[in-house]
């Protein structure tokens, strides 16, 4: 009795797709991580599915794919193995804008204004250059260019800048033994506002909502000293900012310090820094040493940046119907502050800040070569 043969699958033999541990792995990954496109998630699983042993009529059912899809990405994955399931770049619409025209738009916002403006939009460049608004969208941002934006400025022109540049960066990076070095500076007259009506809170889909208009409730000033290294801050608040109240400031400093540290202050050029009665209020505390910063040069001082946080996370959108609310709002920072202090790091060595306010001062001098800027323009540090 003759045996009949069994049936062959039609079509010609297929590659076996085999499969390493890493690359099943990373299949399943991509067939099942809701963030994958829903194409590359497809093409994950028919390979995962032809690894298996499946025929192509089988996993195109199962994926949803013709049978003709599941052959070309079976054969892709067999000649560029993972690499082969993304799409192949397409080489997209030709240029409709010239090199030429593209120099044009360029030199016209950097060298020109618009007519009653002070600054191009992409609407008065296209109607001047003739291009759509959303092409000269593209040639800004391909060449980094925001008319919509300004940032400030300004130039330090104390004489003794660069001596006074490394002596505060030297105390940040390299800072004396036995001893602490503090950033003090004053946040004044800092408002106890009380909104005319009830705020709005955040819900899904809506920003929380404020109205424009306050009640005033009185000002105070907060005196702070940070510790950089440490990240923790000493404070307290005055109803006002005078030589007075910097020495009761001073007093409190010198409390709560370790008696046996000196201690490096860095101040501003505030006239309640240089008061007679603080300079023999730093005779009769030897231990006690202030580094002025530059003029015009804040930055310099690191608690400007815990003021910042201050501002952005407890008084900018807070509401106080007294000074004491606001004084006792303040002071909860403080305490928050030293429960969890982190330190305030500076990175950038004097010579790079001077580098760079040199180069600053290059390009003032070039747009506006008439003026004469500060002498560190030609200093060599």
């Amino acid at each position: 009795m003759s045996t009949v043969p069994a049936a062959r699958p039609p079509g010609r033999p297929k590659a076996p797709l085999v499969l390493t541990d890493e690359e099943h792995a990373h299949l399943e990954r991509l067939s099942r991580r809701p963030t994958t496109a829903q194409s590359l998630a497809k093409r994950a699983q028919l390979v995962l599915l032809c690894a298996r042993g499946m025929d192509n009529k089988r996993v195109a059912d199962e994926v949803g794919l013709t049978q003709a899809s599941v052959g070309h990405w079976r054969r892709r994955f067999l000649e560029k193995r993972m690499a082969g399931l993304s799409d192949a770049p397409r080489s997209g619409a030709p240029r409709r804008i010239s090199d030429d025209a593209v120099e044009a738009v360029i030199v016209a916002t950097l060298e020109s204004k618009p007519a009653m403006a002070t600054h191009w939009s992409t609407r008065d460049m296209a109607k001047r250059t003739g291009h759509s608004a959303s092409s000269i969208g593209r040639i800004w941002r391909a060449f980094g260019l925001k008319p919509h934006l300004e940032e400030t400025f300004k130039l330090s022109k104390d004489p003794e800048f660069v001596a006074k540049v490394r002596d505060i960066v030297g105390l940040y990076l390299n800072p004396p033994e036995r001893a602490l070095v503090l950033c003090v500076d004053e946040k004044t007259q800092i408002q106890a506002l009380e909104r005319t009506q009830q705020l709005l809170p955040m819900q899904p889909g809506r920003i929380a909502r404020r109205t424009h208009d306050y009640k005033r409730h009185g000002t105070t000033s907060l005196f702070a000293a940070l510790d950089h290294k440490s990240g923790t801050v000493i404070g307290k608040c005055y109803a006002r900012h005078r030589a007075r109240e910097f020495r009761d400031f001073l007093n409190t400093i010198d409390a709560t310090t370790d008696s046996e540290l000196d201690v490096h202050m860095i101040v501003d050029n505030a006239s309640t820094h240089k008061a007679p009665t603080i300079q023999r209020w730093m005779i009769a505390h030897p231990r006690f040493h202030v580094h002025f910063t530059p003029t015009s040069s804040s930055w310099l001082n690191l608690v400007e940046r815990w003021f910042g946080l201050l501002s952005e996370k407890q008084i900018k959108r807070g509401v106080h119907c007294s000074v004491d609310e606001l004084v006792g709002a303040i002071m909860q920072y403080v305490d928050k502050t030293n429960l969890e202090p982190k330190p305030f790091i500076w990175t950038k060595s004097a010579d790079r800040i001077l580098d760079s306010v040199k180069n600053a001062c290059r390009r003032t001098l070039k747009a506006h070569a008439p003026r004469v800027m500060p002498s560190i323009c030609d200093s060599p540090h």
